[in-house]
């Protein structure tokens, strides 16, 4: 039997989604009515057909999808990889996700790739330099596309943009969106000593299209704790007021729930799911 042909993106509703893994397949497709949305790792998919696909296309049948990638490097000086890019494009055309997002970061230097999201300096050049491979990437797959904020653990001597400027801009010169990962907020306000509700505060609300909550963990030092972006447990309780105070700026989200490691039973990140589903719902209600 051929594959099912998707013929317009599912609109990934504002509710909240989970995201997909391997381990979870199975569960994944049983319970496809009850998640509102997935997300994939766009990269897991670059293989051509195998079981992955074959789980992909059934749930992409009951429920919509979204594709994140982590490896076109769009802040780094080499030229994009025009192969990695066409495999988005093809696997964009094959399933017709929701939306499709990219970090604000690079991961590659002289065809070397680092494996990491690395930060880039917040300058107006370097401004320059990802809008302009933003667009390259719009253009070349015929939509738009959203930018995550990153989790940091170090600041450029010589920034001159706060990340917040940085972001909006790029939206407003590109038409890309952003995709507010509001545990990367928590962890680089917690790593850097800034106030978290005035970096979201400071977001053009119109500009979000996704939120991302995940887990992190604290490593304890001497000198101070550092927090990492694990993604390997529960949301934190201080990360689900954040987002309760961004959802009050920026309306009802699509929201998606990150756990990449360690990973848990299904039913754990649908009881994850079903929190931020009821914060949802008390953003939607006080909306109508």
């Amino acid at each position: 039997m051929p594959p099912p042909t998707f013929k317009a993106p599912q609109p990934i509703p504002a509710s909240a989604g989970i995201g997909l893994r391997g381990e979870h397949y199975e569960a994944a497709l049983a319970d496809a009515a009850r998640v509102g949305w997935m997300e994939v790792h766009t990269e897991n998919y670059f293989g051509r057909g195998g079981v992955p696909h074959r789980y992909l296309r059934d749930i992409r049948e009951h429920c919509p999808i979204s594709f994140h990638g982590v490896g076109l490097s769009l802040g780094s000086t080499d030229p994009l990889d025009r192969a990695h890019l066409q495999r988005i494009r093809e696997l964009v055309r094959e399933y017709r996700p929701g939306l499709v997002s990219e970090h604000l970061s690079w991961s590659s230097v002289g065809g070397v790739f680092t494996n990491d999201l690395l930060p880039l300096p917040l300058t107006g050049e370097s401004l320059d330099h990802f809008a302009r491979r933003v667009d390259q990437v719009q253009e070349y797959l015929k939509r738009s596309i959203l930018v995550e904020n990153p989790s940091t653990y170090l600041r450029f001597a010589g920034r001159s943009l706060r990340e917040s400027d940085f972001l909006n801009t790029l939206a407003e010169r590109t038409g890309c969106g952003l995709l507010l990962d509001v545990n990367n907020v928590y962890v680089c306000a917690s790593n850097h000593g800034f106030d978290a509700r005035r970096y979201l505060d400071s977001i053009e609300p119109a500009h979000v299209g996704e939120i991302h909550l995940a887990g992190h963990t604290r490593n304890e030092f001497e000198d101070g704790d550092i927090l990492i972006d694990t993604h390997n447990r529960e949301v934190c309780e201080p990360v689900w007021r954040l987002y309760e105070h961004a959802l009050s700026r920026t309306g009802a989200k699509p929201t998606l729930i990150e756990w990449d490691t360690d990973l848990p039973s299904f039913d754990v990140l649908l009881a994850q799911a079903a929190r931020a589903q009821t914060i949802l719902d008390r953003r939607h209600a006080a909306a109508a």
